[in-house]
């Protein structure tokens, strides 16, 4: 049977389509037909490449006895959770204040008005490790239903209530000092694992935006501690397991503290940041791993992501068939016997040395997850061994296109691509961008959250993607000159002030007009991204450097006032907030380049302004003879020098002297030595 998902745009969700369960997808119509029928409604959340909602759907899910219990007493809903953020983290706070723990598969049942009564992740198909199976867990909830209704309905009035009280306390936020990112950079050197790199134990994620923090903190300040720790931590990520020594990019996370086992599904926006940070990494320390660390993986973003229109699909599955049947990591890993009988007896022998591949095996049934103990595996043994690789059975892709997601990826391809000569990377940035503008926005300017094949999917833009976007089309501004970017960047900004700022200078994750939930959600902490909060808050700093607004200045400044609550607490989970911090207490420094677009001398000076290293710095372009009215107003009153082109580094529009020398201009974006 075909349920009512097979109408759906999200991958996920068509993926539960010829399910027997009498899937809905989440709509009024799905809880009005609880109510008509009244029994609870089963929220089943998750996402195309979780490796756990694959395993419970082919226990469960396609159970037709399951199944057929399921229909009966149940309404089951079935939501995306990249497609939508809002629902997931509704009920996803429920789950973790009940539970201790969160995770996906989210199992919630609830009542026909949406108040959540009874929580879960993943369940068995039969009894394990204390937890029920599926079937018990169904047949209790129904139980509980019909004979103690009385009970469930104070539960979920309860519940419904501490979720809907929750505020945060916010009163006069003030940005923060010197003496809040040197509290957050000693939390951080406490936690840091001096062996292993990175921060805490098993697992261990990649930490993007903390390790941004450290190198825009090293930059301004010049502590070497920060920049010792980033460069350890993306040492060990580069020669480990997480990173795909064949083909680049990196994996979700790592089982181990030691970087080895990866959780073995890619996702867009952990390798757009990292591919950022790597890139940051060359500009501050010119590592020729974090070089090539970060062209491959913005070679693998184009390659394995890109979607036919231009933008760049949400990620690899961490499953492809082996053997018959779908297995976690097969198409990445390998056996000695396989290296040899790709590369020949000797070059195998020297491969398996050069990638760490054992007879024991570092994964599942014999086989290792490729890492890189010494020195990088020779080209040619590289590509013989990619070319086999890609005979295999390739992972699933869920090749929806999230705006958010896109919005990191063009960022950091667009500084990738200036920063290392490719215009290829900058072009696919701008594509993507394109697509964002062409699809992803409204008449009446608002973002819509996903895409396929061009075709807008379900779900309103929710804070992240206004400020992420923002983020790629303000970081094109600076790499192309066109002044377009800003003006988008501007109109999505607009909408975050009007539409999702408190009036406390707060910021809640859905607009004030989106659909009404059980609670608005809001939450300025990172997770696998940057928080919609403080991402919006170095989007607001970065337009106020281009346009001297002191109303998205102040916006981002009382935006930044949760950074000093949390910064010496918990530093790991406010990482974007502490990197933004930096730019504001750096400036960030304003470049206004006026000279001709085929001046090699105009060339020469946006190149150094690209490469260097001041935290959040914003690059305004002019040709000489374009008008006063045209140019944003960093790039007003400033005239090339003698005819040249020149360059004016300012600071909260204060200015340098202006130069027309590349090594004077960089000298004057270094923070950590003298203007």
């Amino acid at each position: 049977m075909a349920n009512r998902l097979a109408d759906e745009t999200s991958p996920y969700l068509l993926q539960h389509a010829d399910n027997p369960v009498d899937w809905w997808p989440w709509s009024p119509d799905a809880f009005a037909e609880a109510r008509r029928r009244d029994v609870p409604v089963l929220l089943s959340v998750g996402y195309a490449s979780c490796h756990w909602c694959h395993v419970m759907a082919h226990e469960s899910f396609e159970d037709p006895e399951v199944a057929e219990y399921l229909n009966e007493r149940f309404v089951a809903v079935k939501v995306d959770r990249e497609e939508r953020p809002d629902v997931d983290s509704v009920y996803m706070e429920a789950v973790q204040a009940a539970t201790g723990h969160g995770g996906w598969p989210m199992t919630v049942f609830m009542t026909p008005e949406g108040e959540p009564f009874y929580f879960g992740t993943y369940f068995p198909p039969e009894p394990r490790h204390g937890m029920p199976s599926f079937r018990q867990l169904l047949a209790g909830v129904h139980g509980a239903w019909q004979d103690r209704r009385t009970e469930v309905g104070e539960v979920a009035g309860r519940i419904t209530r501490e979720l809907a009280g929750r505020r945060l306390s916010y009163d006069a936020p003030r940005p923060p000092e010197e003496s809040d990112q040197a509290a957050a950079l000693l939390a951080l050197t406490r936690d840091f694992d001096q062996v292993h790199g990175g921060f805490g134990g098993a697992p261990k994620f990649p930490p993007s935006m903390v390790l941004e923090f450290l190198l825009r903190h090293h930059a301004r300040t010049g502590a070497a501690g920060a920049l010792e720790m980033a460069e350890r931590t993306c040492d060990a990520m580069a020669r480990g397991g997480i990173y795909d020594q064949l083909g680049g990019g990196f994996a979700r996370y790592s089982v181990d503290a030691e970087w080895v086992v990866p959780h073995f599904e890619k996702m867009l926006y952990d390798n757009a940041l990292l591919c950022r940070v790597y890139t940051h990494l060359w500009r501050a320390a010119g590592s020729e791993q974090a070089r090539r660390v970060a062209l491959e993986t913005a070679d693998f973003m184009v390659r394995e992501l890109r979607t036919a229109q231009g933008g760049f699909a949400s990620a690899l599955d961490a499953d492809s068939e082996a053997d018959g049947r779908q297995a976690e990591g097969a198409f990445y890993v390998w056996t000695p016997a396989q290296l040899r009988r790709v590369l020949g007896e000797e070059d195998g022998r020297a491969a398996a040395g050069l990638l760490g591949v054992t007879e024991e095996g570092t994964f599942e049934h014999g086989t290792s997850v490729l890492r890189l103990p010494g020195e990088p595996v020779p080209d040619r043994l590289r590509e013989r061994l990619l070319a086999a690789r890609a005979e295999r059975p390739r992972p699933g892709r869920d090749d929806k296109v999230v705006a958010a997601w896109n919005g990191l990826a063009v960022a950091a391809l667009a500084e990738a691509g200036a920063c290392f000569d490719r215009p290829d990377l900058v072009q696919a940035a701008v594509a993507a961008a394109d697509l964002l503008v062409t699809r992803h926005l409204d008449e009446h300017g608002r973002l819509l959250r996903t895409s396929r094949d061009g075709v807008p999917g379900g779900g309103a833009g929710v804070l992240e993607d206004y400020a992420d976007v923002a983020e790629g089309f303000l970081t094109l501004c600076s790499v192309t000159g066109e002044t377009a970017w800003l003006d988008l960047a501007g109109t999505l900004l607009e909408t975050v002030l009007t539409r999702f700022r408190g009036e406390d200078g707060s910021l809640f994750d859905t607009a004030d007009d989106a659909e009404r939930l059980i609670r608005r959600p809001q939450d300025p902490t990172d997770n696998a991204t940057p928080s919609g909060w403080t991402a919006a808050a170095g989007a607001l700093l970065s337009y106020a450097a281009f346009t001297g607004s002191e109303r998205h200045r102040a916006a981002a400044e009382e935006a930044l006032g949760i950074v000093r609550v949390l910064a010496g607490r918990a530093p790991r989970y406010i990482g974007w907030g502490l990197a933004v911090a930096e730019a504001a207490l750096d400036g960030p420094r304003e470049v206004a380049l006026v000279g001709a677009g085929d001046d090699p001398r105009a060339s020469a000076l946006h190149a150094a302004a690209l490469r260097a290293t001041a935290p959040g710095a914003v690059i305004a372009l002019a040709e000489p003879d374009t008008p006063e009215e045209e140019r944003p107003a960093l790039l007003h009153d400033r005239p090339p020098r003698d005819g040249r082109a020149t360059a004016y580094v300012c600071r909260r529009f204060v200015c340098a002297a202006p130069t027309t020398d590349p090594g004077t201009l960089t000298a004057q974006l270094t923070p950590a030595s003298p203007d």
